[in-house]
């Protein structure tokens, strides 16, 4: 049976489907915990049925599910619009020079119980305590999409993080305390940082300019961002310009952990 020939694999096969598992697993990472990962499961689903009648031989069928796919890729282009200039940015960051941030890239080849530089541990402790006094604070965590654009617009700094150190950044009475921090590799590396504002009309309206400024700097790039209100005194989770959501900050802190690792 002549479909059955695609069985005698060559080198340049093996290469061809390891590319294209890299190349869906990072598609993937963009578009999880988004309401786009629907849409990018069902785009998989549709290819693979393509490409399965195509095999069977299935003419018919396959040149109608063939120019669905043709005329259907404008589309997911506005609809994938945010996922691809992260996806470019991720391809473009200056970060693959760096031998410890280009494994990153590869996480899923890494041994599980690796635990992330960042300490979370002590990141969410001030944000618990910072709850309690309703002291407004937004923490962006940089990933592997440098934040150099926005770092440049507050105040560099070099400091390694612990509890005491975030909470007297963002105390009242601080002259660090407005605009976000920006934290890389386990250091806080910018103070009173201004970040562009989502306009995005389903955020909802008693969400103040943080959370704003959150889902922007997310939606824009591959950080995360935790952010504490000033009016309510509950801790955010921004992660692809969406809210996640999470019973206690045991659950944040495993959230967390996933997502730098």
């Amino acid at each position: 049976m002549d479909f059955l020939n695609f069985i005698d694999l060559k080198i340049t096969d093996l290469i061809d489907i390891f590319l294209v598992a890299v190349l869906l697993y990072y598609i993937y990472k963009l578009v999880r915990g988004s309401v786009a990962i629907n849409i990018f499961i069902g785009i998989v689903i549709v290819w693979g049925f393509w490409k399965l009648t195509e095999l069977l031989g299935m003419k018919m069928i396959s040149s109608m599910v063939g120019a669905f796919m043709q005329v259907g890729l404008i589309a997911l282009i506005i609809v994938f619009q945010q996922e691809i200039r992260k996806f470019l940015l991720m391809i473009g960051s200056t970060n693959f020079a760096n031998k410890k941030n280009f494994l990153k890239h590869f996480k899923f080849l890494k041994q599980q119980g690796l635990s992330t530089s960042v300490n979370i541990d002590a990141l969410l402790k001030a944000c618990q305590n910072m709850a309690s006094t309703k002291t407004g604070a937004l923490l962006v965590i940089e990933r592997n999409n440098s934040l150099d654009f926005v770092k440049s617009s507050g105040d560099k700094m070099y400091i390694e993080i612990t509890q005491p150190i975030v909470e007297s950044i963002f105390y009242k009475n601080s002259p660090l305390h407005d605009g976000a921090a920006v934290i890389a590799n386990n250091y806080i590396v910018a103070t009173r940082v201004i970040l562009p504002v989502s306009n995005e009309r389903s955020i909802p309206l008693h969400y103040g300019l943080r959370h704003r400024a959150a889902v922007a700097i997310t939606e824009r790039t591959d950080a995360v961002a935790l952010v504490v209100s000033e009016e309510t005194g509950k801790i955010s989770y921004i992660r692809n310009g969406e809210f996640a959501n999470f019973k206690d900050l045991l659950e944040l802190s495993a959230i967390l952990k996933e997502d730098l690792i």
